[in-house]
């Protein structure tokens, strides 16, 4: 099997999106929260920046661990 040597723009952008979904997913059985609302807010969140910030290599982590990060932000924002 072939390695995978570069990566496109295109393709990074598409893997985060896809592990917001998978973050959005998680969330959505924790909450009474339509899907559509907690995209929203995880996308306007800083945990959902630090995410589509590449440099931040977050998006090296499972869904799990970023939905717990939000969590914890949610919990922080509303003391």
């Amino acid at each position: 099997m072939e390695k995978l040597r570069d990566v496109t723009e295109e393709q990074k952008k598409f893997a985060i999106d896809a592990l917001v979904t998978l973050v959005v997913e998680e969330l959505g059985r924790d909450s009474e929260l339509v899907p559509a609302v907690i995209l929203k807010d995880f996308v306007m969140s800083r945990t959902g920046a630090l995410l589509y910030d590449e440099s931040s290599k977050l998006w090296g982590y499972g869904p799990s661990y970023i939905a717990d990060m939000y969590k914890k932000e949610k919990c922080l924002d509303n003391k």
